[in-house]
């Protein structure tokens, strides 16, 4: 009996129909802060759905996910990171 591959797991910014290599970068960030971290979609939802170009997203999902590893980091306050991003 052949193994069956697994699907991979989706979220609101990876669907599968498209290989998660191939979205934009904030996307990739995006979808893999949910995978490990579910109680931060909002967060992250409010970095993806803010007024940026997509490399001030980038920027700014970057810094909030660099973030997470440090609880005084300001930039776990997504509105801080979407500031610093447009700055």
């Amino acid at each position: 009996m052949a193994a069956s591959k697994k699907k991979p797991t989706t979220s609101q910014w990876f669907t599968g129909e498209t290989p998660l290599e191939e979205l934009d970068p904030s996307k990739q960030v995006a979808h893999e802060i949910v995978q490990v971290r579910r109680d931060l979609m909002p967060s992250v939802d409010r970095i993806m759905s803010a007024d940026l170009t997509e490399p001030q997203r980038h920027q700014a999902i970057g810094l909030f996910q660099a973030s997470l590893v440090d609880i005084d980091d300001p930039f776990r306050n997504p509105d801080l990171a979407i500031e610093e991003a447009r700055s």
